[in-house]
């Protein structure tokens, strides 16, 4: 069985996140980057099933800019197979449909049984990606799951709404998305991080994957206005004089609250 998992370079959790006013995007220079905590659960999820099945192979791809090579080879130090790094300047600002269709050509390119990937990033934090990704590859989606069993020729696992607890099961090939809910992911090994310098590392381009990154005949998102978020304000005071009840409800009727 191939796994492939997705993974993404943030800016670190804990640093400071900025956007550039001129470009509008993230300000990859105002804090440290580090491979998305989402996407090492991901990793994790694939490693513990190769962990149990010798014969599994684990490859971790990435779509980010071209510095992102070190970061990308923290997923071979935890025990993936091999790498494949999508790096290309057409890619720089890509939106989120523009990145599906990088993300699954790379994956039809590579071979797949199970996409796994996390179900939010901490930057973007789109959501749709997986499922992007899989109406691409014309494959089932199971997406924001606390659990995950992988089978032979299925994947399965447990979806919490606000309700109720869904069990839900896809036919392989597939891509599942995993919350926070799965374990953390385990930490690189001297003997594994020795083992990632001879692990296969390939970089893709544009041009590799057939890709047009200005092709119009698809619609792609772009950012029309970017500005500063405002400085919080003081909220509005009610001081009760005998009054305070009506002054409350009109508030919340001006303000389409109620």
């Amino acid at each position: 069985m191939k796994i492939v998992v997705l993974v993404k370079e943030v800016p670190d959790t804990y640093g400071d996140r900025k956007l550039s006013l001129e470009t509008g995007l993230a300000d990859r220079g105002a804090s440290e980057t580090v491979l998305d905590e989402i996407g090492e659960r991901a990793l994790e999820v694939a490693l513990a099933h190769a962990d149990r099945h010798p014969d599994a192979e684990v490859v971790v791809m990435s779509m980010s800019p071209e510095g992102s090579a070190a970061i990308i080879r923290r997923g071979l130090q935890m025990g993936a197979t091999s790498a494949v790094h999508i790096a290309d300047e057409g890619l720089v600002g890509a939106d989120l449909g523009l990145t599906a269709e990088v993300l699954a050509a790379a994956v039809q390119r590579t071979g797949f049984d199970l996409v796994i990937a996390g179900n939010l990033s901490t930057d973007g934090s789109g959501g749709v990606l997986p499922s992007m990704v899989a109406e691409l590859l014309d494959v089932p989606a199971a997406t924001s799951l606390n659990t995950v069993e992988i089978g032979d020729g299925e994947v399965s696992g447990e979806r919490a709404s606000d309700g109720a607890t869904m069990r839900v099961t896809a036919e392989l090939p597939a891509v599942v998305s995993i919350t926070e809910r799965l374990p953390d992911a385990r930490f690189p090994n001297f003997k594994g991080i020795m083992a990632a310098k001879k692990k296969p590392f390939e970089t893709l381009t544009l041009a590799d994957l057939a890709v047009e990154p200005e092709d119009h005949s698809a619609s792609r998102s772009i950012v029309i206005g970017l500005s500063e978020k405002p400085p919080r304000s003081g909220g509005v005071k009610i001081v009760d004089e005998g009054d305070a009840g009506g002054r409350l409800a009109d508030f919340l009727i001006q303000n389409r609250l109620a």
